[in-house]
């Protein structure tokens, strides 16, 4: 793949073989991203990153115009790193993915065949946080095994503000061709009036929250979550914790049931209609306290952690926090890192139930349409992790006001 040339970039892969024989939709990351950890790319390692791309480019854009794009929009570039026992920050950024998020008028331009890829005007480009028209596939150079780190890029841009928006490439090479129709793209999609032939074009599902993905009326074999919001949830949350907890790592029930289940917000995670995973959030005046992930242990070849984990970040998002803060198991700290967590500076080692644990914290944004005052009011008084649906006390709005508990 190109980036950034003088006609639309080739979305495709480069040099690799390893192509993927799924949708974009069924990649699986816990598996095809296990070893890989997704970054932004650090303006300070522009040059070393693109330029080893360069040998497989002739007429690479210029770093200097790499480095304008993702400070204007830090989410433009990703990088891939090969995860190894090595301190974290040691490791060596390789391959990147890079995509543009446009604006209306920027998706209308390429639609037209009139966007310049070669050096991308800001002003049709959203700013981070800002939600896209379409997001333009700029470029991905993933050689070798690094292929499997767009699993973990797709989970990235399945977060607001990109969740839902659908994806497009202008492939100019039979192998950038068979790349995009192996992932599900389609050609010639029609974006408002125009038929763009010359573009493929992705659809994403509507837009459902991770934290509020199960419907327990519609039978699927995906894995699934949701929020426990009655006593029956509560008990399926508390049956995966026993077999997990005290059944497999010997937590006396005291010391797993603790006393703040019922001051906390508990999700499920679903095989089908079986639970088979949990993780409970603790809300503070300044950060939320992920806490108690589970995933039964013959339902853990899949996703679901990951599912799990991503969901319960989205409900902080939701709610406004901007700093998560967790105890790992030193055994875990990898896995908890894949998502943005790092160890506190200076902070404590733990010794409880019979693990050692380590601080760590994680930097969030905010979700976009994060509750706070000022918005819909009636949003703030929908079901909890329900505020993308209208809720029962709106549709109560339409009876006239009759203050029936003042009498006549």
């Amino acid at each position: 793949m190109r980036l950034a040339l003088k006609k639309p970039v080739d979305f495709a892969v480069e040099p690799s073989p390893r192509t993927s024989r799924h949708r974009l939709s069924d990649l699986n990351s816990s598996r095809l991203g296990k070893h890989l950890l997704l970054n932004r790319l650090d303006p300070t390692q522009v040059d070393e990153v693109v330029d080893e791309a360069r040998p497989h480019f002739p007429g690479l854009t210029s770093n200097e115009i790499v480095r304008k794009i993702i400070g204007y929009n830090p989410d433009c570039v990703w990088t891939l790193i090969r995860r190894r026992k090595a301190q974290l920050s040691d490791l060596k950024a390789h391959g990147f993915i890079a995509m543009l998020p446009l604006t209306a008028q920027g998706l209308e331009l390429l639609a037209q065949g009139q966007f310049n890829a070669a050096d991308p005007n800001l002003s049709l480009i959203c700013r981070q946080g800002e939600r896209p028209a379409g997001i333009y596939m700029w470029a991905v150079y993933l050689p070798g095994l690094l292929v499997g780190g767009f699993s973990l890029f797709i989970d990235q841009i399945s977060r607001a503000p990109y969740d839902g928006v659908n994806l497009y490439s202008q492939p100019n090479t039979p192998a950038g061709v068979r790349f995009n129709q192996s992932l599900g793209f389609k050609q010639g999609p029609k974006i408002g009036p125009v038929w763009a032939r010359h573009l493929y074009e992705y659809i994403r599902s509507p837009v459902v929250p991770l934290y509020d993905s199960y419907d327990e009326k519609v039978f699927s074999d995906a894995s699934c979550v949701t929020i426990a919001r009655t006593l029956e949830d509560f008990m399926r949350v508390s049956a995966v914790r026993s077999s997990v907890y005290v059944g497999e790592q010997g937590c006396p029930y005291e010391e797993e049931f603790d006393g703040n289940d019922l001051m906390a917000t508990h999700l499920i995670g679903y095989a089908g209609r079986e639970p088979v995973g949990c993780i409970r959030i603790r809300y503070f005046a300044d950060f939320a306290k992920i806490e108690r992930l589970a995933v039964r242990k013959e339902y853990r070849t899949g996703r679901l952690a990951f599912q799990l984990v991503h969901a319960a970040i989205e409900l902080c998002r939701m709610k406004g926090y901007r700093q998560l803060y967790g105890h790992a198991q030193k055994r875990l700290v990898h896995f908890w890192s894949r998502f943005g967590f790092k160890i506190l500076e200076g902070g404590e080692e733990l010794v409880f139930s019979d693990f050692d644990y380590v601080e760590m914290v994680a930097k969030i944004e905010p979700h976009p349409d994060a509750i706070r005052i000022g918005v819909n009011p009636y949003k703030v008084i929908r079901p909890e992790g329900k505020w993308h649906l209208p809720g029962v006390l709106e549709a109560s709005a339409s009876r006239k006001v009759t203050h029936p508990s003042l009498g006549n």
